[in-house]
């Protein structure tokens, strides 16, 4: 049976962070998740294909992707005809910033950053190439404590990188709510709830007591996108869910996520995923391992 691997990683108790720096001719791990958050860099990798969640992008000459723990991801090879391609791949346990450091004025910035990064975090060039010389040097520090200073001013620098992306949507991911106003609280539990159903803007708006422009208006402002794309992308992450776990075909799918018709559900699927539903699922399957 083909499934999603859950990899034990490397990692002990009594480490922060473990650290791997290797060559490799092909991407050819399969799709897999772990419990511990991932800072994955790949050079010379032009053309090869990153999964995380239900996000699918074709990467450049450098990649290099903060993975939250829980988050199914892999690469593939797609279009890459490098040979000679080099990973560096740390995993860390996010509990020390949560329990100790990330309570601290400090490391606010990376507290942030690493919450962001449950949905995959893809970092700008930029920002790789601040980094560039600590990521080509930080497997060989031979002392502790100095490998894992370098390796928290990584951490900060990456934290200001203001082009760094969110990967997958909100509704693939499993995550705890935000705190926000009982307003938005509302609005996104309503979308959660009734994404299936014909929601309708007028609706919401009673609910909350504004007039429908005014909801609209609050609505973007509050989370830099319109109530419309938001109540796509639950759909879009609930479909992609589906298409990952389930065996259900596609024609169910597009009805059990809230579009409206089978060829809307294909055009805006390939519009915001690269793909169809059904290359998709295909990618997934591809690249499970068989259990």
């Amino acid at each position: 049976m083909a499934e999603i691997l859950n990899e034990i990683t490397p990692l002990s108790e009594k480490d922060f962070f473990y650290i791997v720096d290797r060559r490799k001719e092909k991407f050819d791990f399969p799709a897999h998740r772990h419990n511990e958050y991932e800072l994955n860099f790949v050079e010379h990798c032009e053309g090869a294909v990153r999964v995380v969640g239900d996000s699918v992008e074709t990467v450049g000459e450098f990649e290099l992707v903060m993975i939250g723990g829980g988050l199914e991801h892999y690469w593939e090879q797609g279009k890459c005809k490098s040979q000679n391609m080099r990973e560096v791949t740390i995993q860390f346990s996010p509990a020390v910033f949560a329990e100790a450091l990330g309570t601290k004025s400090q490391f606010q910035s990376i507290a942030k950053m690493i919450s962001r990064a449950k949905h995959g975090l893809s970092y700008s060039l930029s920002a790789i190439m601040h980094v560039y010389a600590i990521l080509d040097g930080l497997a060989g520090v031979k002392d502790p404590f100095e490998q894992f200073l370098q390796f928290l001013h990584m951490l900060n620098v990456l934290s200001k990188d203001d082009q760094a992306r969110e990967l997958s949507s909100v509704s693939f991911v499993s995550e705890e709510a935000k705190p926000e106003s009982d307003k938005m609280m509302k609005i996104k539990q309503f979308v959660r709830d009734h994404y299936a159903e014909d929601i309708r803007l007028d609706q919401m708006a009673d609910m909350v007591g504004m007039a429908p422009p005014s909801l609209s208006r609050y609505f973007s402002k509050a989370s830099g996108r319109s109530l419309k794309e938001y109540i796509i992308d639950i759909r879009l992450g609930v479909a992609a869910r589906l298409l990952v776990d389930t065996q259900d075909n596609i024609s169910e799918i597009c009805e059990r996520s809230g579009f409206n018709n089978l060829s809307n559900f294909n055009r805006i699927f390939k519009a915001k995923r690269g793909l169809t539903p059904r290359e998709f699922r295909e990618l997934y399957k591809h690249n499970k391992a068989i259990v």
